[in-house]
């Protein structure tokens, strides 16, 4: 057993896609995505702690405020699955640097499990492969196995069934973040209710998307982005319209709320391209601070052990 702390790097993510089936008799929507994983990183530290200390978590970082330091983080959760499955101590002291938006539907809880889950791994040397580490990540929420592998995915079922993309290329994102998030239930319910009377089909994947993806061609790419909650956040949070506007006025090749928002990512041609709209997104007034991110990147990564 490893004495020293572990350090891992893990992603947030986007949707290019997301197709919302209907509610489900168990509660449950199945869905169609398809994930990004883009290059804003929260630090997920564990290290050893005395003996019956239990699990504790710390936080730093950016977007660190109201963050829960108890089992209602997944983070917490994934310590004690691992820790129950492998018959691992629980004494451990957790740190997330936190980087990515709470409940800004980039998953940074999720990325939080993720990065537990390889790091406790790599801790406690338990030699996990990537399949088993996703398996174990589905049981604690849909986007989690997906923060373990990164790169660019469909994500099929509650989002958890995982099959890699065939995409080519670097994309370039602006991302408009905001200060209060969004509850995914919410949102969700929003779009049941605007959508009681309509027949939804089961949800598919967007060839003119693939193909877009595998071309490399950005422009296309923006053109298939595509969210069934989207209207739903708008309703929720009219301004996130507004948003969406103005990134379109100000050249991006397309926009998107993220997952359940509030985020909204800008796609656009390059690096010139993101810094010129940041700085126009920042000047209008309609966003309370933006970001910069490129995508694909790896997932869950041991940084330091």
């Amino acid at each position: 057993m490893s004495t020293r702390g572990v350090i891992v790097r893990t992603p947030a993510k986007v949707n290019l896609q997301l197709a919302v089936g209907p509610l489900g008799s168990d509660g449950f929507h199945e869905v169609t995505t398809v994930f990004q994983a883009i290059s804003l990183f929260d630090d997920v530290s564990i290290k050893f702690a005395k003996e019956n200390s239990g699990t504790t978590l710390t936080l730093s970082g950016a977007t660190s405020n109201g963050v829960p330091v108890d089992d209602e983080n997944l983070a917490i959760r994934a310590a004690k699955l691992m820790a129950e499955k492998f018959e691992l101590t629980t004494d451990l002291a957790i740190h997330l640097k936190k980087e990515i938006p709470v409940a800004g539907g980039m998953a940074g809880g999720s990325a939080d499990a993720a990065g537990v889950i390889v790091a406790m791994d790599s801790l406690f040397e338990v030699g996990l492969s990537r399949d088993e580490m996703e398996a174990i990540a589905a049981q604690l929420g849909s986007d989690v196995p997906f923060m373990i592998s990164g790169g660019t995915a469909i994500g099929q079922g509650h989002g958890d069934q995982l099959t890699a993309a065939l995409s080519r290329g670097t994309y370039h994102w602006v991302l408009a973040l905001s200060s209060v998030g969004l509850s995914t239930p919410a949102v969700y319910g929003e779009c049941d209710r605007m959508r009681a009377e309509l027949e939804i089909a089961p949800p598919q994947v967007s060839d003119v998307l693939m193909q877009s993806l595998l071309a490399a061609d950005a422009d296309a790419v923006g053109r298939a982005l595509t969210n069934d909650l989207q209207n739903a956040a708008c309703s929720l949070r009219p301004a996130l319209s507004l948003v969406l506007e103005v990134g379109r006025d100000y050249g991006a090749l397309g926009a998107i709320v993220s997952g359940s928002g509030p985020t909204v990512a800008f796609l656009v041609a390059d690096e010139d391209s993101g810094l010129d709209l940041a700085v126009a997104l920042t000047a209008s007034g309609v966003v309370g601070s933006v970001a910069r991110a490129h995508g694909p990147v790896h997932g869950a990564k041991v940084i330091s052990n």
